[in-house]
């Protein structure tokens, strides 16, 4: 009999984690290597906010907090959606996590029964449908192709919704596709779940302020009658360059909220009191670096998308936001690399890619789309260039 449970049999290791890991040995051992599969900024947190840690560490403001968030930080996420979002929320619906991950997998496990179904759109971020089967629910995905601009088509998502379904996880702007959902989109999609007043709606906003030429962010909270079932996730990690410090945050009904806290005091207890204390700087601090790094990732994305679409049998469609755009690989399937292996599927593609021109990218299909694969363009432009003519060398030697 095994040790490990019936339920982890389930799921698999994160994809994304597992290529940039791979990329790290390959470097480790002398070979020249292009990572491209971290969702992760290359910038640096900005001086306010390490400060703040500094100043925390010194202070003593090292022991444990409330098992979900501390006070002062609670209210500055508070301001942050009535600042940003013009959303009113009291601080006992707030809940604050070691990341924005575990915001999510706690709420999963916080209302999951067996049976229940979730509502995922693919392509999806890799963790979503392992959280829910984790938490015996089970994923139902929802395809969204390139022809859809990968969104949410409203008379298919009406045809998912069953009387089991519990949730619908909703992420704008999209990792991996960097897809984004404008007002009129969210607006569509919400005449469909008002008809369904069992279903409860995550909105997974973590690449918020990622986002280009104009575009005008919308959250599904913002339609009132829909507010008091939306679970609104957010965090620090993207927009201020904080991956490494674990602050994720949501607000949403109280019943929920209190769920996650509930299951939070049996896991982590609460964050780190240090990144919490640094998090209040980073909301409450100045926010005028974060349009200059999202134009600093908008002239990368254009970069990659014309490069991309100018190597034959690659389609890049132009995404609205994140750092990640998920190009197409169709055209070259059915090839053979120079070593005479078969691209029967992307991970074919991607793999051959890393073994043979040392770029590592992450396959679509990890995502819940075959045919595709998804760069992270959160690096150097020097980077980039270099990686653009690898990728496009390694499609011209197939044959």
């Amino acid at each position: 009999m095994s040790i490990v449970s019936n339920n982890l049999k389930r799921i698999k290791p994160s994809p994304t984690i597992a290529v940039t890991q791979k990329a790290r040995e390959l470097k480790a051992s002398g070979k020249d290597i292009i990572g491209l599969g971290a969702g992760e900024p290359d910038f640096d947190t900005p001086d306010n906010i390490k400060q703040a840690a500094i100043k925390a560490i010194k202070e003593g403001d090292t022991k444990y907090t409330a098992v979900d968030g501390t006070p002062v930080l609670k209210d500055a996420i508070v301001k942050k959606f009535k600042r940003e979002n013009n959303l009113e929320y009291q601080v006992d619906q707030i809940t604050v996590g070691a990341g924005g991950k575990q915001v999510i997998y706690n709420a999963m496990m916080a209302t999951l029964n067996e049976g229940d179904e979730v509502v995922i759109p693919a392509p999806y971020w890799v963790s979503y449908p392992d959280m829910v089967l984790l938490a015996g629910g089970t994923p139902v995905i929802l395809e969204c192709n390139e022809k859809q601009g990968f969104k949410i088509n409203p008379s298919e998502l009406e045809k998912s919704i069953t009387k089991r379904t519990k949730w619908i996880i909703l992420n704008s702007p999209s990792n991996p596709t960097g897809a984004c959902y404008s007002e009129k989109d969210i607006r569509e999609i919400a005449k469909v779940l008002e008809k369904h007043p069992h279903v409860y709606i995550l909105s997974d906003d973590i690449y918020e302020h990622v986002t280009y030429e104009g575009f005008k962010f919308f959250t599904i909270a913002q339609i009132e009658n829909l507010k008091d079932r939306v679970l609104t996730m957010n965090g620090v990690s993207k927009a201020y360059s904080m991956t490494g410090w674990r602050i994720g945050y949501a607000a949403g009904p109280k019943e929920i909220i209190k769920a996650i806290a509930k299951i939070q005091s049996q896991s982590t207890t609460n964050p780190s009191s240090i990144s919490q204390a640094a998090a209040v700087e980073a909301l409450n601090g100045t926010q005028d670096f974060i349009k200059e790094r999202a134009t600093s990732f908008q002239s990368r994305r254009d970069f990659v998308v014309k490069a991309l679409n100018e190597i034959e049998g690659i389609e890049c469609l132009n995404p609205d936001g994140a750092f990640y755009v998920f190009p197409s690989c169709k055209g070259l399937i059915g090839k053979k690399d120079s070593n005479g292996n078969n691209i029967k599927k992307d991970t074919d593609f991607v793999q051959s890619l890393l073994e043979n021109n040392g770029v590592a990218v992450v396959q679509g299909s990890a995502f819940g789309l075959e045919g595709f694969f998804r760069i992270s363009y959160a690096t150097s432009m020097e980077n980039l260039k270099k990686a653009m003519e690898k990728i496009s060398s390694f499609c011209k030697s197939l044959k």
